[in-house]
């Protein structure tokens, strides 16, 4: 047992036995939505929750900020993607880039170590069907029922009714004005 568990053991006990898990949903065509999950794994890791982030697209060969900070506070991130968007040029290789993803999720999703766990992309994959939507509603379904203080984010555009009806919370982020508009690229420590 690390010392994070030995520490945190009592209050995870507890914090599973006095709460109910939400399925949160951030959504919309504006700048935010990994970061609002990001802000509140850092909150609940501050509480001494388990939290995980699986990443679907952004490239496993690029390194961001946000790990950076993760791995100095014990949140366990892994970035799955080859890098594609809608644009893509091997919809067979993302297929099974997604897949292979998606099977990760599961494993951490049955495993019962974790209270909060954030699936960065996850409704863009749904969105370009690269999954099934009925397979993961299903796969949330179960373990909503088996464990039901685990805590679950997905992040993405064009989120599908069936998933925001099946959600406790739903943020939509709405694009006002951006930068890139203007002609300013990302910016290290912004954007990436």
């Amino acid at each position: 047992m690390s010392s994070k568990e030995k520490k945190y053991k009592w209050r995870r006990e507890d914090y599973q036995e006095q709460t109910r898990g939400l399925l949160m949903v951030h959504t919309g065509n504006g700048k935010g939505k990994t970061t609002c999950a990001l802000g509140l794994m850092m909150r609940a890791a501050g509480r001494g929750l388990n939290c995980c982030m699986i990443q679907f697209m952004k490239s496993r060969n690029d390194r961001y900020g946000e790990h950076e900070s993760a791995a100095k506070l014990g949140i366990e991130v892994h970035t799955m993607g080859d890098g594609f968007t809608w644009d893509t040029k091997n919809p067979e290789q993302d297929r099974a880039t997604s897949r292979k993803t998606w099977e990760l999720c599961v494993e951490k999703l049955r495993s019962g170590d974790y209270d909060l766990l954030v699936f960065d992309e996850l409704v863009y994959v749904l969105s370009y069907d690269m999954l099934p939507l009925a397979e993961v509603l299903a796969e949330l379904q179960s373990i909503r029922t088996s464990q039901p203080a685990l805590h679950i984010v997905v992040t993405g555009r064009d989120a599908p009714a069936e998933l925001i009806a099946a959600a406790d919370l739903v943020t939509e982020m709405k694009d006002i004005k951006h930068p890139f508009n203007a002609g300013i690229r990302a910016q290290q420590g912004i954007e990436f």
